[in-house]
């Protein structure tokens, strides 16, 4: 069967800190501990193989979240890492499916870490007919 791959672009542009912290980024809004959900279509009904790219800024903790209609990913989903990083992690323990999907972050509220957000892209495979 062929496949061909594809993605969908999720500006998230989010700050996430607990109470009364902020990260002073003129660009992100504050999220407090969670994220609106975004919305991103998925062309297919058997989306493959999908994976997201996170851009995310100053992570100094671990526990923190990323949601796929409604559902956490296992694992990790973000390092902690000074400045920018871009970071890649499995859809696994949630699915997209076809149509419209959800996608949200949510911070750890049992840490102080305040952490930004800027763009996510999901990627997944879908077979194509010929």
């Amino acid at each position: 069967m062929t496949e061909r791959a594809t993605y969908a672009t999720v500006y998230v542009g989010a700050q996430l800190a607990p109470e009364g912290e902020e990260l002073a980024l003129d660009w992100a809004d504050d999220a407090g501990d969670r994220t609106d959900d975004f919305e991103f279509e998925v062309s297919t009904d058997d989306p493959r193989e999908a994976y997201l790219e996170i851009q995310a800024f100053d992570v100094a903790e671990y526990g923190h979240e990323v949601l796929v209609n409604g559902d956490a990913l296992t694992g990790f989903d973000f390092p902690p890492n000074d400045g920018w990083q871009l970071w890649t992690d499995t859809v696994s323990g949630a699915e997209l499916r076809e149509g419209t999907n959800t996608l949200a972050i949510a911070r750890d509220a049992d840490t102080e870490d305040a952490f930004a957000v800027g763009t996510v892209r999901v990627h997944w495979k879908e077979p194509v007919d010929g």
